[in-house]
């Protein structure tokens, strides 16, 4: 729960994004009359206290010229799950891989991970690399090709 009023009113002035300048919390601290360091604080409580789970950046892959998005889905044996996470995760051109359940029959991938190109043989050759990093612990991957931003929002108020 939220201690009071004061952190509603960040999160209702943070929901749609930060300021984009230098010091945004001295912004906001302006707007509140508090100081910035408040602001930092406050929100560093939220984030211990799991009101909120990150601040961020997300970007519109669309607007920087990645216009070739694809979620890789992986079917990885269960016993290596946490070590092609770790590996795949570490590579610098995927910006977001996790876990998921199977649901079988329909469904048998277990992992996911997002790749961005500026066009379609750069994502090609970025599925590959993972396809081989995570050599004989996949057993089948299929791709799924983004056409539009589905969610880019956090907490709304």
């Amino acid at each position: 729960m939220m201690k009071d009023a004061i952190e509603k009113e960040i999160i209702q002035l943070t929901q749609a994004g930060l300021p984009i300048e230098s010091r945004p919390f001295l912004t906001i601290a302006r707007k509140l009359n508090v100081t910035e360091q408040q602001v930092i604080d406050i929100i560093r409580s939220m984030k211990q206290r799991g009101i909120i789970r990150r601040v961020g950046c997300v970007p519109n892959h669309y607007a920087i010229g990645y216009l070739f998005n694809l979620m890789t889905v992986w079917d990885i044996k269960d016993h290596d799950i946490d070590q092609v996470g770790q590996a795949v995760g570490e590579l610098d051109f995927v910006s977001h891989c996790y876990q998921r359940p199977r649901h079988l029959p329909d469904w048998p991938y277990n992992f996911f991970a997002m790749v961005h190109g500026t066009h379609q043989e750069e994502t090609d050759s970025k599925v590959q690399k993972i396809k081989w990093l995570i050599g004989d612990s996949c057993r089948q991957y299929s791709t799924l090709k983004s056409s539009k931003i589905l969610k880019k929002t956090g907490l709304r108020i």
